[in-house]
């Protein structure tokens, strides 16, 4: 593994370990110091989400234009002053619009270092971006473990580390990005999200992976209710904030060390994409089962446990089959589509779920989640039956790819 690879993985664990100092008390925080609905909580989370969006879009159209490194750049200072901004104002006001800020500085910096992670080992393939999505989930954990500490002493102390946090990311993107611009090819930075008349060039590949995204967004809108619905729930029958956030440090810890067991299976029984989505698909199943009959602390972690494994099937999986579907030349923009959908899970999550509890209940919402989540399971097997027609009737194109 290349050396700039190691540091662009540095990198990512410091970014991630400041965000997640913060975004697992968002809804608490709203709901529990601001005295609003879980309702509200959810629109001001899906506001987060959409300037992440954005932040995306922007972030990939300068990547294309003045490169990984001033891009990264960029997006990291605006999350870092948005985080210290939030030390001397928390009010209502200021924390929506800083929320907001957050999210664009964030959507900014992750398409170009997901780019420029492909760019310096591109011999690496899916294994530079398990990699990434690796040292993600260990900012996860760290992150989450040290923003609970903080927040069961003082919250304006997780305003003061998310800051911190990131401050330390802005001195490696300073000091040790700058010299990675020359091992990203241009060629790779020519993927332009905006440009989409000239990427899709394959129409049948393209609805493939949009119909294969219907069901990743599905499931981010299951995941994500763990960051806002469970988690003001997990408040209200008596479990502490420091005990909710050790079920995200359980969450990353074990998909750090959870890597050979992902690969045994994977090894042994699911030796394809669509089985591995699958069968993740059914454990995210299994585990808002499990949720929903839950009152005590351990069936909680019994919960988290189940969602770790089906997240660490189907998350790399997704982004392995749109790697596989993209056309040369357009990887980075059928891995963009693939970003935004998730982005937009996470978006839309919080509000459709508070707008569910407040009307109708904690059980109303795990059982409506089930039956789209098993929406999944049709997508992931139905999305690449057109290509598979295509390569029966067309074998030499399938040759070729």
């Amino acid at each position: 593994m290349p050396k700039a690879l190691w540091l662009l993985l540095i990198g990512m664990v410091i970014n991630v370990t400041g965000g997640s100092f913060l975004w697992p008390l968002n809804t608490i925080y709203i709901h529990e110091h601001l005295g609003k609905s879980l309702s509200f909580a959810g629109l001001i989370l899906m506001c987060n989400a959409a300037a992440g969006i954005a932040g995306n879009l922007i972030g990939g159209y300068l990547f294309d234009e003045i490169g990984g490194y001033r891009s990264i750049l960029i997006g990291t200072f605006m999350v870092m002053c948005s985080a210290f901004i939030l030390v001397f104002f928390h009010d209502l006001s200021s924390y929506i619009i800083v929320l907001i800020a957050l999210g664009l500085g964030s959507g900014m910096t992750f398409p170009s270092m997901y780019a420029m992670a492909g760019a310096v080992w591109p011999e690496g393939g899916r294994k530079a971006f398990n990699r990434v999505y690796v040292a993600q989930n260990l900012g996860v954990a760290l992150g989450a473990a040290l923003g609970g500490m903080l927040a069961s002493y003082k919250f304006e102390l997780v305003f003061l580390g998310n800051g911190m946090m990131y401050f330390i990311f802005l001195m490696i993107v300073l000091f040790g990005f700058k010299g990675m611009e020359k091992d990203v090819h241009l060629a790779a930075r020519k993927s332009n999200i905006f440009n989409q008349d000239t990427m899709i060039r394959n129409k049948r590949k393209f609805n493939s992976l949009l119909i294969l995204c219907v069901g990743f967004l599905l499931c981010w809108i299951a995941y994500v209710q763990w960051q806002s619905t469970i988690s003001a729930y997990t408040q209200e029958i008596g479990i502490s904030l420091k005990h909710y956030s050790l079920l995200w440090t359980i969450n990353g810890a074990l998909i750090v060390i959870g890597q050979p067991f992902i690969a045994f299976f994977v090894r042994k029984w699911f030796h394809t994409i669509k089985t591995q989505i699958i069968a993740g698909i059914f454990l995210f199943v299994a585990s808002l089962a499990v949720v929903a009959n839950a009152e005590v602390f351990g069936a909680f972690v019994a919960a988290m446990i189940i969602l770790t494994f089906g997240e660490m099937f189907v998350w790399p999986a997704v982004p392995t089959a749109a790697h596989e579907l993209a056309p040369e030349g357009r990887a980075g923009f059928y891995q963009g589509i693939v970003n935004s959908v998730g982005t937009a899970g996470r978006m839309i999550g919080p509000l459709f779920g508070g707008i569910l509890v407040d009307l109708y209940g904690m059980t109303a919402l795990f059982t409506v989640l089930m039956g789209l989540v098993l929406i999944g399971v049709i997508t992931t097997v139905l999305y690449d039956r057109g290509i598979r027609r295509e390569e029966a009737s067309y074998p030499a194109v399938t040759a070729s790819e």
